[in-house]
């Protein structure tokens, strides 16, 4: 491994290793309840989040069944028919039908 990868590894473990101490200490400091205002953020952040995420599948299931993915260009790959002239051919893109 190249000093850099390893530079990188130790890092991110070491990132790592505090994430879990902040999460340990955070986890045992006491019986703290959490407030009622905490529940209302908690309940309208999972909700959010929810509606973005359904709301973006459904826009990838509808691109994807009314053709928005479909390739917008079409290569023409087909050798020129037999007695063309084919000096300004250079591989001809044209816009899909």
């Amino acid at each position: 491994m190249r000093i850099g990868s390893v530079l990188v590894t130790i890092v991110l473990f070491a990132l790592l290793a505090g994430v879990i101490w902040y999460a340990y200490t955070g986890l045992t400091a006491g019986p703290a309840s959490m407030p009622v205002e905490g529940y209302i953020a908690l309940f309208a952040g999972v909700t959010v989040s929810m509606m973005v995420g359904v709301g973006l599948m459904a826009l990838v299931f509808y691109s994807s069944r009314h053709g928005h993915d479909d390739l917008t260009i079409e290569i023409d790959d087909e050798p020129p028919p037999q007695g063309t002239d084919t000096s300004d051919r250079t591989g001809t893109i044209r816009p899909g039908s």
